[in-house]
Order: C-alpha cells, then sequence, then structure tokens
C-alpha cells in the first residue's frame, strides 16, 4: 500500500472522529464540515510529503478549529452568520480557540450518525449525509457513487442540513427511549447504502467510490462503538456474506449469474468465515433480529459445498421465524422459492399467489422473475416464458433484463 493510500484511509477513519468534536462544541454543522474539509485537504496534502504527526486527531482537530474561526470571520454580517448556524450557536463560542476541552480523547461518531439519520430526514437525505459528514466523502464523489449530477446531490445535502437546523435538533444522545428506533435508522441507511452498491453496474476503474465497502467500512465502525449489539453484528454479518459473493455474481460481460450457477471457488473466504463467526455469536447471545436472521441465510448459502448441498429445510425456518419478527414482502418472495424447494414448485407457486395480492410487491418484476423460476421448475414451460417476459417489461436494469432474456431464451430453445 503505498503512503497516500495510507494517509487517505487514515483520513477517513479520523474525519467523522474530528467533525463530531467540532460539532460538539461549536454546534455548527454546516460551518464545522467545511473547516474540517479543509483540515484533511491540508493533511492530504502535507502528510504524505512530511509524514503523519504523533497524534494526528489532534493535528487535524487544531487546524479544524483554525479554519473554523477562518470561515466564521469571514463571513460579511451577522444575519449570514445566524442564517448557516445549523444549532444556533453564538459567534463567541464558534471564535473560542481549541483549549483543554478538545475533544481529542472522545469519539462522538455515534453521535454524529444519529445525528445524520434525523428522523426528519428521508432514507435518501440520510444516505447522502451520512457519507458526507461520517464517510467523509466529497459531493463530487456521493453524486458518482449514486449516478446523479454533482448540483442535485448538493441540494440535498444543503436540505438535509436544512431540515435538521429546522427540527431543532441538538448534539446529543436522544432520550433512551428514542435511542433504538434512531440506531434502527441508522442501521436502514448503511444498509440502503450496501445495497445500491451491490446491486449497481460494476463500477469504472476510475470511479471515486465504492459504496459497499463503505457501507461495510462505516458498519464495521458502528460495531466497534456498539459491539454487544446483535442487529449490528447481524448487520456487519449480513454484509460480509453477501460481499463475498461478489466476484461471481456477474460474467466478465457484467451479466448476472444465478447463486445455484456461480462459481464457489471465486467466492470470499475471509469474508465468509468473519461473517459467519458474527452472526453465529450475535445468535447466540439473543434477542434475535431481522439483520441477523438474513444473515444466518446468507451464511448457510455461503457454507454450502455447492447449490445441491444447500440445507433448504433450515433455510425455509430461517425464513419462516423472519417473517414472524419482520414480515416484508421482498423476504417472502425468497421465502417462496425456500418452500418450493423443500415442498415443491406447486407450494412455492400458492405462496406467490398470496403474496401477488400486496400491493407493494404486485407490480414488482421480481414476483414475476420468481414466478417464472418456479413455473420452470414445475415443467411449465410456456406460463414461464410469459412470466419472464413480463419481468423483463418492468424492469429498469439493463442487467437484469438481459439476464431474464437470457433465461426466456434458454426455454423458448427447449433448454
Amino acid at each position: 500500500m503505498t503512503c497516500a493510500r495510507r494517509v487517505e484511509d487514515l483520513l477517513r477513519e479520523l474525519a467523522p472522529q474530528v467533525l463530531a468534536a467540532l460539532v460538539r462544541r461549536h454546534r455548527s454543522f454546516d460551518l464545522c464540515e467545511d473547516a474540517v474539509q479543509e483540515a484533511l485537504l491540508d493533511a492530504a496534502t502535507s502528510w504524505p510529503a512530511d509524514g503523519v504527526p504523533d497524534r494526528p486527531l489532534g493535528w487535524l482537530l487544531t487546524v479544524a478549529n483554525r479554519r473554523l474561526i477562518d470561515l466564521v470571520r469571514s463571513e460579511q454580517t451577522r444575519r449570514s452568520r445566524e442564517e448557516r448556524f445549523a444549532f444556533g450557536a453564538p459567534s463567541a463560542e464558534l471564535l473560542r480557540m481549541p483549549g483543554e476541552d478538545t475533544g481529542i480523547d472522545r469519539d462522538d461518531t455515534l453521535v454524529l450518525l444519529l445525528l445524520c439519520c434525523h428522523p426528519a430526514l428521508t432514507a435518501p437525505s440520510q444516505i447522502a449525509l451520512t457519507l458526507r459528514a461520517v464517510g467523509g466523502l466529497t459531493t463530487a464523489q456521493i453524486a458518482g457513487a449514486f449516478f446523479v449530477p454533482e448540483a442535485t446531490m448538493a441540494q440535498r445535502i444543503s436540505r438535509a442540513k436544512q431540515r435538521i437546523r429546522a427540527a431543532g435538533a441538538t448534539f446529543a444522545l436522544p432520550p433512551a427511549a428514542e435511542l433504538e428506533a434512531r440506531l434502527a435508522a441508522v442501521m436502514h441507511a448503511l444498509y440502503l447504502i450496501f445495497n445500491e452498491g451491490y446491486t449497481s453496474p460494476p463500477a469504472a476503474p476510475a470511479a471515486p467510490v465504492e459504496l459497499t465497502g463503505e457501507a461495510i467500512r462505516l458498519t464495521r465502525g458502528l460495531h466497534r462503538l456498539r459491539p454487544g449489539d446483535g442487529e449490528v453484528a447481524g448487520l456487519l454479518a449480513l454484509m460480509l456474506l453477501t460481499e463475498a459473493r461478489r466476484p461471481a455474481r456477474r460474467t466478465p460481460g457484467g451479466d448476472l449469474v444465478d447463486l445455484a450457477d456461480q462459481d464457489r471457488a471465486r467466492w470470499n473466504g475471509g469474508l465468509i468465515a468473519e461473517g459467519v463467526a458474527l452472526v453465529t455469536e450475535a445468535l447466540a447471545s439473543g434477542p434475535v433480529g431481522a439483520y441477523q436472521l438474513q444473515a444466518a441465510i446468507a451464511a448457510v448459502h455461503d457454507e454450502a459445498a455447492s447449490a445441491e448441498q444447500t440445507d433448504w429445510p433450515q433455510i425455509l425456518t430461517l425464513y419462516e421465524l423472519l417473517e414472524r419478527i419482520a414480515p416484508n414482502p421482498m423476504a417472502a418472495l425468497s421465502q417462496a422459492v425456500a418452500v418450493a424447494m423443500v415442498h415443491g414448485p406447486q407450494a412455492g407457486l400458492d405462496r406467490l399467489a398470496a403474496l401477488g395480492q400486496d400491493e407493494r410487491i404486485a407490480g414488482h418484476h421480481r414476483l414475476h422473475a420468481v414466478r417464472g423460476h418456479l413455473l420452470e421448475m414445475a415443467g411449465d414451460r410456456r406460463a414461464a416464458c410469459e412470466a419472464f417476459r413480463e419481468a423483463s417489461r418492468r424492469t429498469a436494469s439493463a442487467a437484469e433484463k438481459r439476464y431474464l432474456r437470457a433465461r426466456l431464451d434458454h426455454l423458448e430453445r427447449g433448454g
């Protein structure tokens, strides 16, 4: 690993701690974030040449405080300053140089995560603000990862900060009664970040950020802050066990490969071992949650030496537990496949018939794709072809369209 890359990794690790320390003391989210970004730029320029300081966190915090003072002094009027203060901090507080309460030994990253996932924000805004403030990514990097113009992402982040300010949020842990709900929002945002990266087309070689890697990095950080939280461990395990299959998920041309047809020798054994250990410990500690169960299902798939050796009865049992504690139409689709693998395709099709009445998924392409798969298992090729055609019409993903068309062509050729 090059020196510049080591510095980059260190800065991304320290960025949320510096921002959290500044916001805790000065309260102004916007100005503190601007100051931290300038400090990070200074470090990225000087550290590779001059060496990393003995106390890099203290170095960043000192420089960020100085940049913050410069930013406040450069404001044109008191009114413009007040409009930018996210939490109403008085200017005198912002102009103080860092004293003994520097916050160097205090990690408020969890508080920062909770702030970025404030209930006043929509899920897309939570994701954007988390990647910006906690992930340390630039607006351009986030925009590139989500394939939207930089100006659009900048507006989304700006509106998110405005909503937090309007909600009167403070930089502190929420009351105990609210904490679990806010943590659930944090985990959901991290899961959505991971899922966006996993389902997106392969990134270009010069892509600025890999969302799955960023989601895993942030979730590892959350797990360090909440080591006894079984659901946080379950979420991290789910990401690792899913990411382990990525090398075999697509052909060299970018086409999707069925799980059953993937070359398991290409799966990442290290990630699988880590994920299995995490979910095993979490399930043994209790109570059991949705992320733990999804991770356990992924572990059963990943530990099977071949598709034929998959323990489908165990997977079905896990899906039944998941249905009891966290009903979800997408999970129900996968459960129908498990039912078919254990009790036959008709039993799975019966499950799909009931699921087709659920308006949340009735028009989704995956419902038709699963129906096509089960009809193919049942030997009804004509109906399977129609289901795959309908699924292909409904999806907007080019990769999924190619996959569904390939399944359709295979059936039409009598394969």
